[in-house]
């Protein structure tokens, strides 16, 4: 309390504390948190996670998209209170994560991350005000959204290098009797899934993520954990590649659909406890899906199951929604 305390002054006193704070806070904001510790604890495990895959880019990539974004909004909207508590900088984090996980680095991948931050913003400010029709908030479609506009316009533009896009195919089929992992790596699988939602895969970095999460909320932490377990469990049973399933890349939306629908969109209750899990079996499903639709294309569903799913549960559940989280 005292360190928070000291802290808040320290904010009042300087603005180089002031940005710093935002931009904390936006990264934590990923996950729904407002909490410049967790925002700490969550750039260190992307650095971590982005380390331990041989891609510091990453990491210094949703570094600079974080701040890109949060001075973007400072410049585009008169909206300070959703500007201080990070609203407009997380959208940012995760461009400027996706971009250099995908785009070969070079002085354009820079300009394109701070670029496509800045759009980020004018996409949420956007998508917020024509949703507010229905109560609901842009969450990360606004990340999906630029970062799809800019890892497609790849292809054609070719000094935009797209190493690590995957290959596009028609849609096939998979050999279902490839098994089902062990325990122990469908609990590494989980951590994997928490990890993948800023594009790391680390079950350190998945720890750390975990830990920054109960810092600031223990109940986003547990509905994060098992979110990720139950999409792990999901995706195993209806027959995902299993090494996909490790990987943790069905169960990263899945983590961001338990928090939002267990402890952001929804008062605490028996029914938040079922609620939460079939909107999570439902976001696996979606997260194949649109790996379906995509693959001809040759690029990532990204968040967008959990956006999705997200919208049609919240629109589905009024009545119980917390007032505008985000």
């Amino acid at each position: 309390m005292a360190t928070r305390c000291c802290w808040a002054q320290l904010c009042a006193r300087s603005r180089l504390a002031t940005a710093v704070d935002m931009v904390l806070r936006g990264c934590s904001q990923v996950m729904f948190q407002n909490n410049p510790l967790t925002g700490l604890l969550f750039f260190i495990a992307i650095f971590v996670g982005a380390y331990e895959e041989s891609l510091p880019q990453v990491a210094f990539g949703s570094l600079l998209g974080t701040a890109a974004a949060t001075l973007s909004a400072a410049l585009l909207t008169g909206d300070r209170q959703g500007l201080r508590i990070g609203l407009y900088g997380y959208n940012g984090c995760l461009v400027g994560a996706a971009l250099p996980t995908f785009l070969a680095v070079s002085p354009l991948l820079w300009a394109c991350v701070i670029f496509s931050s800045l759009i980020s913003v004018v996409i949420t400010l956007g998508l917020n005000r024509l949703l507010r029709t229905w109560n609901i908030a842009a969450l990360t479609a606004p990340f999906v959204l630029a970062t799809w506009c800019v890892l497609l316009a790849s292809y054609p533009f070719g000094r935009l290098h797209h190493p690590r896009l995957p290959t596009p195919v028609m849609p096939a089929g998979i050999d279902a009797s490839g098994g089902y992992l062990s325990p122990l790596d469908t609990l590494i699988g989980a951590l994997h899934g928490v990890s993948q939602v800023f594009l790391c895969s680390s079950a350190l970095g998945g720890m750390l993520l975990l830990v920054g999460l109960g810092i600031a909320s223990p109940r986003a932490m547990l509905l994060g954990f098992f979110g990720a377990l139950l999409a792990v469990l999901t995706a195993q049973l209806i027959g995902a590649n299993p090494q996909q399933v490790f990987a943790g890349l069905y169960a990263f939306s899945a983590v961001l659909t338990a928090v939002a629908l267990g402890c952001v969109f929804n008062p605490p209750g028996r029914r938040v406890l079922v609620y939460p899990m079939i909107g999570v079996i439902f976001t696996v499903l979606a997260q194949g899906a649109f790996k379906t639709l995509l693959e001809p294309l040759g690029i990532p569903p990204l968040t967008m199951p959990f956006v999705v799913a997200s919208w049609l549960f919240v629109m589905a559940n009024q009545e119980a929604m917390s007032a505008g989280r985000r």
